[in-house]
């Protein structure tokens, strides 16, 4: 009777055993797709952060270069460190790191006085999982990069000419540049030596918006 009694025991534990094991199978499943899901949504926030630095980065370069073209004349400096002169056409940039990136730029638009917004779609789905409809899912992300100038000058004042500077040929006298001073770091520019000249990342940082 005791024996009897133990296979009968036995016998009942099974479906239980079962539904434990199919539970957890069921679990584990549901891991997998909510790591498919977070990895499909990582990717697509790499996508939107390099796209939208890409954007800055070629607006920051194109200032950089307007810079150097007025370099001999200080008076004009200001309004390209400050932005005035941005031409945003930097959203071709953004759809090539967005597509090595495995994505698709959504929107690229101005954002700011300097910067960009930029949002991206993924081009592989979550794929198939437990979760009804991942095998159709694209996660979308977005991200904002700003350009911010790092320099600082003073004009010399209008009194500044102390007769220790090159004639034009007509008696009149060319002041010495400013000194540019960018972050921690002096450049005492001469257009003549490049040495002198800072580049892009010197004049201008671009990072991602907070």
């Amino acid at each position: 009777m005791i024996r009897r009694r133990t296979f009968g025991d036995a016998g009942q534990a099974f479906p239980i055993y079962i539904t434990v094991v199919g539970g957890l199978l069921f679990l584990a499943f549901a891991y997998l797709a909510v790591g498919q899901a977070a990895a499909n949504r990582n990717g697509a926030q790499t996508a939107a952060d390099a796209a939208a630095l890409a954007a800055a980065q070629e607006t920051r370069d194109r200032l950089a270069g307007d810079w150097l073209a007025v370099v001999g004349d200080p008076a004009k400096w200001q309004d390209i460190l400050d932005g005035d002169m941005a031409v945003f056409d930097g959203c071709w940039r953004a759809q090539e790191l967005a597509a090595q990136n495995d994505a698709n730029v959504q929107q690229c638009v101005e954002d700011g006085l300097l910067g960009y917004k930029v949002e991206v779609e993924t081009n592989q789905s979550v794929g198939e999982s437990i979760v009804p409809g991942t095998e159709d899912f694209k996660s979308r992300a977005s991200a904002t990069a700003v350009i911010e100038p790092r320099c600082t000058f003073d004009l010399p004042g209008e009194d500044a000419d102390d007769g220790d500077g090159d004639g034009d040929g007509e008696g009149n006298e060319t002041l010495p540049l400013p000194q540019l001073i960018c972050d921690d770091t002096n450049w005492d520019l001469d257009p003549d030596d490049p040495a002198t000249l800072p580049d892009p990342e010197d004049l201008f940082d671009v990072h991602l918006a907070d």
